[in-house]
């Protein structure tokens, strides 16, 4: 028995009987194999571990009995659902009303707006949480400002503090997707709405509003799964407020050289709560239906007076203030220090210091993303070929995985990496090439989504044209298929390389003295009070990754779709 196609790509492939394998079932196994090694494993490990006991090794719920039960472990995780739920509603908060604003209403400098926020998304949290210390810390310029007036102001220490960077860093997943769902809406509904005597808020709230709450509702999503994940903000701004990420972080410095049970089982709780987030919106969303015809587009209005005055100020407020952090760490690197401690003048003192006291820092961090991002470049290829063009259960199983990595918190999977690599004769723990596998494996879903949209408006005919004039189905791809889906390739691979030079979470626990990247050696700078060296490493980052963002403007149809 076998199973047969009219797509002359598609090879017959036995179920039953003799196998006859072609490339793209060589590939197929490929692709199961490497997601099976570096994402399913690590995920299983960590499972796994969390039901054993530390001491003995013998099977138990003690653990997750601890998580629930010990006011330490029960805080931590009411701390992680309060930012992260607010750090969401405030995102919300800023992010569908910058959106409804720019979407409907005649801004200037629209172009800008949409440009600051990008530039907001791509920059590292934990960069947003060093600069509000430079400005509202114990010694922050504004503090002491203040302080000259004869007023105190709050610090940015604790909770308050986290939910503001949260806020100002995520919400332009929630303004992004929110815009594009408000240029889609049937102006009719509102048109009907506003004939019954709606006013304009009770347009926005009983009809505007459910319509695109799908793409609100999945921002906020986003938001709050980053939030939850988060590691460097609460580890730099808790002082004393710790949440599931840094009680994680710490159970597992605390567990070196036994079993990380503590560690795993709670950084399992934060990849539930991340699932269970998802479920629900899901599950939401399943029961309603959103779908409107692609007709009657609204019409670009013009305000006039003080509500466009007000609009106008709102939206610059919003990407100005978001923005303001990365403008006081790109000033902050070029004043000069003695020490730790700034003189006021100006100088390049901090980038000298950079070269002499971090120049592996910045060599391993392009190293490790290259690499990571050139892997990815060819399995994003294969992959996304694999979803799109052999449609079956197993390229849908693959297309599913793909999905994980967003889900899973990078303290999990490097907790993960380090349970499944650490023994025998294939104990990676301290190279360069776990880093590099673990920064392909977490960003690989970047470069997947952004070819498999690009291969989707591709028609198969050119390909199968190829394989009719004797080409071999390797030869058609490479020489077809992927000058055709080579654009998307580029943006996937630009998108990945900005969030893997970025990353933080999974570095800080594989890294060691010779594999230090420029993330943790902010990171490291900051806990110092090393704070020029930490802007000069933080503007390099940001520079890097706005040349990033440059070129995916160039490339990419759609700039702002390619970011969410």
């Amino acid at each position: 028995m076998t199973m047969t196609t009219s797509n002359p790509l598609l090879k017959p492939v036995y179920i039953f009987g003799p196998v006859r394998f072609d490339f793209w079932t060589a590939m197929t196994l490929l692709v199961i194999a490497v997601l099976f090694v570096l994402l399913i494993l690590p995920i299983a490990s960590v499972f796994f571990v969390s039901f054993l006991d530390e001491d003995t090794g013998a099977f138990t719920l003690a653990n997750y009995v601890e998580v629930f039960t010990r006011n330490y472990y029960v805080k931590g995780l009411r701390n992680t659902l309060t930012v992260g739920l607010l750090g969401t509603l405030g995102a919300c908060l800023i992010g569908v009303p910058l959106a409804f604003f720019t979407a409907r209403f005649r801004i200037r400098g629209k172009a800008l707006i949409s440009t600051l926020a990008i530039l907001v998304l791509v920059a590292p949290p934990f960069i947003g949480a060093y600069a509000w210390i430079m400005m509202l810390g114990a010694n922050g310029f504004i503090t002491n400002f203040f302080k000259g007036l004869g007023l105190n102001l709050p610090t940015i220490y604790g909770a308050h503090g986290i939910i503001l960077v949260f806020t100002l860093k995520f919400f332009p997943f929630v303004f992004l997707m929110t815009k594009t769902a408000l240029g889609s809406v049937n102006k009719s509904f509102e048109d009907a709405a506003e004939n019954l005597g709606c006013n304009a808020l009770q347009r926005f709230f009983h009809v505007t509003l459910p319509l695109v709450f799908p793409a609100v509702s999945t921002g906020a999503i986003i938001c709050f799964v980053l939030s939850i994940a988060d590691f460097g903000t609460p580890a730099i701004l808790g002082r004393g407020f710790r949440t599931l990420s840094t009680i994680a972080y710490s159970a597992y410095t605390s567990e070196l050289g036994g079993k990380p049970t503590m560690a795993v089982t709670v950084s399992l709780v934060m990849m539930a709560i991340s699932i269970l987030a998802l479920f629900i919106q899901r599950r939401f969303l399943s029961k309603r239906r959103y779908a409107s015809a692609l007709t009657n587009r609204p019409v670009i209005q013009q305000l006039k007076g003080w509500r466009n005055w007000g609009a106008h100020a709102f939206c610059y407020a919003v990407v100005i203030t978001a923005m303001f952090p990365t403008l006081v760490v790109v000033y902050t690197s070029i004043l000069e220090t003695n020490g730790p401690v700034f003189t006021g003048e100006y100088g390049l003192s901090s980038y000298r210091r950079v070269l002499l006291d971090a120049p592996e820092a910045i060599f391993n961090s392009f190293r490790f993303s290259l690499i990571a991002v050139a892997v990815i470049a060819v399995f994003s290829g294969l992959i996304s070929y694999l979803i799109v063009r052999r449609e079956n259960a197993v390229s849908g199983t693959i297309d599913v995985l793909m999905m994980v990595p967003y889900l899973v918190p990078g303290v999990v999977m490097a907790i993960g990496f380090v349970t499944t690599f650490r023994s025998g004769w294939y104990d990676l723990t301290g190279t360069g090439l776990i880093i590099v596998m673990i920064l392909f494996i977490r960003r690989l879903p970047y470069g997947v989504r952004s070819t498999t949209t690009n291969l989707r408006q591709i028609k198969p005919s050119l390909e199968e044209a190829a394989v009719n004039l004797g080409a071999s189905p390797l030869r058609a791809f490479v020489s077809v298929t992927v000058p055709l889906i080579l654009p998307g390739l580029i943006v996937g691979s630009l998108m990945s390389f900005i969030t893997a030079i970025n990353e933080l979470s999974s570095t800080l626990i594989l890294y060691n003295s010779k594999t230090v990247t420029m993330p943790v050696k902010i990171y490291i700078s900051v806990l110092d009070g090393e704070f020029g060296l930490a802007a000069a490493l933080s503007t390099i980052l940001l520079v890097c990754s706005g040349l990033c963002v440059y070129a995916v403007f160039l490339l990419a149809d759609d700039r702002e779709s390619s970011f969410v």
